[in-house]
């Protein structure tokens, strides 16, 4: 099957190398993320007294990058602390992520609002429902979100916070966003994983994104209907596979939700 050219750009847009060069960011000998020289710059303008205490430059394996200083998951606290006094970190949400080495094991924990900015791996979790009809469920973000305000977006979407596995955060996300118990769907299953790399807006356009969104397919039985609990969803629409598509098409959806809902559709 060929591919359409809205999903082969997609698939390229979600692909994408750093807008500028990028050192290492290590704890001990495991590069966690990635930062711009300019945007250390940045922080080291706001004069703060401990910055060297948090960071230091070093060379490793051959290339120059910083290196954290001490209890990773301290130092990274007072560097988010430090980034968001500078401007520089996203919208804060006292939510904590894992932080894992290149063998994915996690050994610190990062505020959210940071990890682009500092290029840390996160993860994902996405549900797409269906009606035993065939027709899929979909949300629409609220339109206070920091990100996509307003797009429409798979059922169910969120990331993996530190004190979940993936199986909790598919529970946790489940019923905050569409009041929905993992008990009650029909013939959930993995649907696939894909990883999306590609330069963020946040902290001022000098973060970068590195993902791994892993996704899951269910049928919500005849007369089950989402109902949000959290406030960041707009609303809900059940849709036929064509009316899907045509909204895929014309950019209607998140580009994650747009790939994940492709695979689900075998678009190619």
């Amino acid at each position: 099957m060929s591919v359409p050219p809205w999903l082969a750009q997609l698939r390229a847009d979600a692909d994408q190398p750093p807008l500028r060069p990028r050192a290492p960011l290590w704890a001990g000998r495991a590069q966690v993320g990635s930062v711009e020289p300019e945007f250390i710059r940045k922080i080291e303008l706001q004069r703060i007294p401990y910055l060297h205490r948090l960071l230091l430059k070093i060379e490793q394996n051959g290339k120059a990058g910083w290196q954290l200083q001490g209890d990773p998951t301290n130092s990274l606290a007072h560097l988010a602390h430090a980034l968001r006094d500078a401007g520089l970190a996203a919208a804060w949400r006292d939510e904590q992520l894992a932080v894992s080495d290149a063998e994915g094991q996690a050994f610190a924990t990062v505020e959210r609002a940071v990890v682009r900015a500092l290029g840390i791996t996160t993860h994902a979790v996405h549900l797409v429902g269906a009606a035993p009809d065939g027709r899929v469920w979909v949300q629409q973000r609220a339109l206070t979100k920091p990100n996509d305000p307003g797009l429409w977006d798979t059922l169910v979407g969120g990331m993996v916070s530190a004190a979940d596995n993936l199986d909790t955060a598919l529970e946790r996300e489940t019923w905050e966003e569409a009041g929905l118990r993992l008990p009650t769907l029909q013939a959930l299953r993995p649907g696939g994983q894909l990883t999306t790399r590609r330069p963020s807006t946040d902290s001022g356009g000098a973060g970068y994104v590195v993902e791994h969104i892993h996704w899951y397919a269910c049928t919500l039985p005849a007369g089950l209907e989402p109902q949000n609990q959290d406030g960041e969803v707009q609303g809900f629409a059940l849709l036929t596979p064509a009316l899907l598509v045509q909204q895929l098409e014309e950019g209607a959806f998140t580009d994650d939700a747009a790939l994940i809902l492709a695979g689900y559709l075998g678009l190619g």
